[in-house]
């Protein structure tokens, strides 16, 4: 009965994903009180994603460090560096909406990215191995970032955080490997399918959650949503666009899909197990608005993604 029911989210994926997002705007009480649960989800979250990749596809990850790694550099560490850099230059850098703008940059994609993959017709493996990478490399990453943002804290902190959100990471990815180990060494196409269709459910529980600012936002200062919302689509297709722009006639042309989608699909929730509540505390509003772009770039963006991966 289950297997028939996760099948049948995973062929229905877009759906799942707005209605993920109309719950998080029309049930304010369940977004609330899934809040709290808000770190534990995005733990869960990471290992059903590592049971629906496998250990195997975490191998392959290692076998591609000569370009995976320069992407997930230039992704998560170079990039929100130069924005605190062009911040600061325009004396930015103590804003909300700085603080946005570097987080998202930092964080590695989401752990719906393989799903965003499979949707756009792009090569989910490849997506994959991006998740890994960045993932993984993400605790290494992050830490130059935080030292220099002014929101972030003490170096203490920064450290502390770190460690911890690598504990989470090592935790939650190695039960999901083991369980694929053990339940599914070689899953056949259905149960891979009722495993992509654990990970678009689980996928778009956590907008409920992350959504629950949203609702209330909305009713007090629309103004402030609407600005938060354009900022958010601003950041995570624009970052898009210039990856694909950037990559479509160089020899990683066929990388440039699912690097522009992990480019423009940032986990930022996922420094909800990172970083103290009281330094998130303004930003849930544009965590929620977040969701906005994300799990809207299958039904906007094809034509983009056809457009500059099309044969020439």
């Amino acid at each position: 009965m289950l297997i028939p029911v996760l099948a049948g989210a995973s062929t229905h994926a877009r759906i799942c994903l707005i209605a993920g997002l109309a719950s998080g705007l029309l049930l304010p009480g369940l977004a609330a009180a899934l809040v709290p649960w808000l770190p534990q989800m995005v733990a869960a979250l990471l290992t059903i994603t590592a049971l629906r990749i496998g250990h195997r596809a975490a191998m392959g990850a290692v076998g591609d460090l000569r370009w995976g790694l320069v992407a997930v550099a230039i992704l998560q560490m170079v990039l929100p560096l130069a924005a605190i850099g062009l911040l600061t230059l325009f004396g930015l850098q103590d804003t909300p909406a700085a603080l946005a703008i570097v987080l998202t940059a930092a964080a590695p994609a989401i752990t719906g990215s393989v799903n965003l993959a499979l949707l756009l017709g792009l090569d989910a493996g490849r997506m994959m191995q991006i998740l890994v990478l960045g993932t993984a490399a993400f605790p290494l990453t992050v830490l130059p970032v935080l030292a220099v943002l002014p929101q972030a804290g003490e170096p203490q902190l920064v450290i502390y955080s770190a460690l911890r959100l690598l504990a989470v990471i090592v935790v939650a990815t190695g039960t999901g490997f083991a369980l694929r180990a053990w339940l599914f060494p070689h899953p056949t196409a259905r149960q891979t399918q009722a495993l992509d269709g654990a990970s678009v459910l689980a996928f778009s529980f956590i907008v409920v959650g992350l959504m629950a600012a949203l609702n209330p936002a909305l009713r007090d200062n629309p103004w402030a949503v609407l600005n938060w919302a354009l900022l958010a689509f601003a950041v995570s297709y624009l970052l898009q666009l210039a990856t694909l722009g950037s990559l479509r006639r160089t020899a990683l042309r066929h990388l440039a899909g699912p690097l522009a989608l992990g480019a423009g699909n940032r986990n930022i929730a996922i420094f909800l197990v990172a970083l103290p509540p009281e330094v998130l505390a303004p930003l849930m509003i544009f965590i929620g608005c977040w969701q906005l772009p994300m799990y809207l770039t299958p039904m906007l963006l094809p034509q983009l993604y056809r457009w500059a991966l099309q044969d020439e």
